[in-house]
């Protein structure tokens, strides 16, 4: 089979994946979601089962306690969260009015330090700025409140999530070694070293970037609701789960929360500051500290192509594109460096040529054999 053979199958079998994927889009939820449930387990149900319990025991018991928490968790902090859900959304348009009359306050001081002009532009421009990103992000909170709700009450989710991660993780190392069993003898090295790097960008993905999204959510809901910020622990939840789009979960959260401090706490600037101190520790333990640790340089994608493939993603495909987003960006990622690796190995980078075969060394013509001199037999008379 030939190289343009091969590109056109993988192409051809890519559209596919694909078409799929946007046809069965409204039905895919709960088996995407199983999918990742069961791929995040595996590792604990592997462990379980080292201690001598049964591979289906093993992963009933561990799917028992991870639905167990998950809604305990559920019971407890829903009806708050939908409280203050429904408050900020209300508080919202208060909130934008209280902004510009707080810029309209300091208008004397501003006077003074830029001057009437200046001053009177940048009490323009953060008018503007502040009222139409609280606004913005009012209605992304809702909407994203809104499908989470959705996503929670839906039975489907519910009854097929827990089955499908059960079924898989019961017959995980089946499905690997049938995998294993078809790729082929010739390339089964070259292509266990690229799966084996598809495995550890998928891990990164969902095992590191899900504590990640779990240690923010957990720290900025703490400590906004420890500052006595209104709305602290929706707006804490809401910038450790936008966490996972570079920037945008802190830019999201830090801007609505310092907008709502600017109102709540002026003008005791202490407070506002610690808000501000708040984002800025978080930034720094999450640039610092929990990425290169937890996830480190498994998934090794430049943030703007992986905001662009969730947004991409998130529009042609619903709430699964958002979900597949990441690690379909990971073995993209993972399957271009190997393609750029072998190009980079190959004639045509390094720009060696194919040694053409010697010519055949043309015939030489066969000169004609000497005569032989006769010797006159014995006894003839010599002439």
């Amino acid at each position: 089979m030939t190289l343009r053979t091969q590109v056109l199958i993988w192409i051809g079998f890519s559209i596919v994946v694909i078409l799929a994927i946007w046809l069965f889009r409204p039905i895919l939820l709960p088996f995407v979601i199983g999918i990742a449930l069961a791929y995040i387990l595996n590792p604990v149900v592997t462990f379980v089962q080292r201690m001598g319990i049964g591979r289906a025991w093993a992963s009933a018991a561990v799917l028992l306690s991870v639905f167990g928490l998950i809604i305990g968790l559920f019971v407890v902090v829903t009806p708050l969260l939908i409280t203050q859900i429904v408050g900020l959304a209300s508080r919202l348009p208060g909130y934008i009015g209280d902004l510009q009359a707080l810029i309209r306050s300091i208008a004397p001081q501003l006077n003074e330090w830029l001057g009437p002009a200046r001053a009177a532009q940048l009490e323009a421009s953060l008018a503007q700025f502040l009222g139409t990103g609280v606004e913005f992000l009012g209605s992304l909170t809702g909407q994203v409140a809104q499908s989470g709700l959705t996503v929670i009450n839906t039975i489907g989710i519910l009854v097929l999530t827990p089955v499908v991660a059960f079924y898989l993780l019961l017959d995980w190392e089946g499905m690997v070694k049938g995998i294993d069993d078809l790729l082929p003898r010739e390339h089964r090295r070259e292509i266990r070293q690229v799966l084996d790097q598809i495995d550890r960008s998928i891990a990164g993905v969902f095992r590191g970037q899900a504590s990640v999204i779990l240690v923010l959510c957990v720290y900025y809901a703490t400590g906004l609701t420890l500052t006595g910020l209104n709305f602290g622990l929706v707006i804490g939840l809401m910038t450790g789960l936008f966490s996972f789009i570079p920037f945008f979960g802190f830019l999201t959260g830090f801007v609505l929360s310092m907008g709502i401090a600017l109102v709540q706490f002026a003008p005791n600037w202490w407070l506002v500051l610690v808000v501000f101190v708040v984002y800025i520790i978080g930034q720094f333990l999450e640039g610092n500290v929990l990425y290169p640790r937890l996830v480190g340089q498994s998934i090794n994608i430049n943030p703007v192509w992986l905001m662009f493939a969730l947004f991409a993603f998130g529009l042609v495909f619903g709430f699964v594109g958002l979900i597949l987003a990441v690690p379909l960006s990971a073995i993209t990622a993972t399957l271009m460096r190997y393609a750029v690796a072998r190009y980079k190995d190959s004639a045509l980078y390094r720009g060696e040529r194919v040694a053409k075969p010697a010519a055949p060394e043309p015939e030489l013509a066969l000169a004609a054999p000497p005569v032989p001199k006769r010797t006159p037999p014995r006894g003839a008379p010599k002439q």
